[in-house]
């Protein structure tokens, strides 16, 4: 496509992979000594998926791209783009983007990856409705995908107990006037990037045995001030989503939110007094799966009728770095 050349970018297929390792929270309750039911009373889990050994993020990637392709009726060779977005990626370099253009064998497509915890989804999708607008991609493949288990410890209840593995998928077209993506917005706060971090592994701090002794190959949460920030920064982003395209709550169909912990979905929706049937929920079966929770919940939503033609839909997220996001689509 000739670049100036614009219009109006859309979600023509989705897809998602979870493996087939379940950890039922009875099991991290008995290994970390907390009473029966305590798990899904904090959390509102109730079990989680995690990789088998031989699985790496580009695997659960390419699993859920594959079946976004089926369902947009797009070849390998249509992509232009693939967007991952992770923060467990297969290695450092080189992408996961590459690896997964590798599997599916789209030849014709640039390929990188997008660091931005669990807004990842929402930071990439901005991208991808930039390339659509601009005229530079016709066909864009973007893939969330997070084996976090790899990445918590087992005596660390705040975050074993939450994270589960997984990965989504949606291919971006061409859209019409009545659907498509209509808005984006993505936000971060850097001076508070010490609420949930990995400091692990990088430049500032690369693996030798002092890292590897003093756990700083894990996640570490400050579940506390997490919850409050997270809840006020999304009430805050979805209020102003709303308000700069000219519509209110009662106009959505379907709300889409990181699928963090209960609790936090429960509180939010509250203080925006959304009605409970508007908010997809599917952390109860597969945990928090970190930027990919919203793309699974899509697929989930859609494929399970929730999501007609038609409807507006309201994705939101906020993850470390900080990072926040939200986004309005017409289904």
């Amino acid at each position: 496509m000739e670049a100036g050349i614009k219009t109006r970018p859309s979600i023509i297929g989705t897809g998602s992979y979870l493996p087939e390792r379940i950890i039922p929270n009875r099991q991290i309750e008995e290994e970390i000594g907390m009473p029966y039911g305590a798990v899904k009373r904090r959390t509102g889990i109730t079990e989680r998926r995690w990789a088998a050994d031989h699985e790496a993020t580009s695997d659960l990637a390419t699993r859920a791209a594959e079946k976004a392709l089926k369902e947009a009726a797009t070849g390998p060779g249509e992509i232009d783009l693939i967007i991952v977005t992770t923060t467990s990626p297969d290695m450092v370099f080189p992408s996961t983007a590459c690896l997964v253009q590798r599997n599916i064998n789209a030849r014709n497509a640039a390929a990188f990856d997008v660091s931005a915890s669990c807004s990842g989804f929402i930071y990439g999708l901005s991208i991808a409705d930039s390339y659509i607008r601009s005229g530079s991609a016709r066909r864009i493949l973007l893939v969330s995908s997070e084996i976090k288990s790899r990445f918590i410890s087992r005596s660390d209840p705040s975050t074993y107990m939450i994270f589960g593995d997984g990965a989504g998928a949606v291919v971006i077209g061409n859209g019409n006037d009545e659907s498509g993506i209509l808005s984006v917005r993505v936000s971060s706060d850097g001076s508070r990037s010490d609420i949930i971090e990995l400091q692990g592994g990088g430049s500032r701090n690369p693996i030798s045995d002092m890292t590897l002794k003093t756990g700083l190959h894990f996640v570490k949460m400050k579940g506390g001030r997490l919850f409050k920030v997270a809840v006020k920064k999304l009430y805050e982003e979805i209020s102003d989503l709303v308000k700069e395209n000219g519509i209110g709550l009662c106009d959505i169909d379907q709300f889409i939110i990181h699928q963090a912990n209960l609790r936090i979905l429960q509180a939010v929706a509250e203080r925006l007094g959304i009605e409970e049937e508007k908010v997809f929920i599917s952390l109860d079966q597969i945990g928090n799966t970190s930027s990919s929770s919203i793309p699974i919940a899509l697929d989930m939503a859609a494929r399970g009728g929730r999501i007609k033609r038609g409807d507006l839909v309201l994705l939101a997220a906020f993850g470390g770095g900080l990072t926040w996001g939200s986004a309005l689509v017409r289904w």
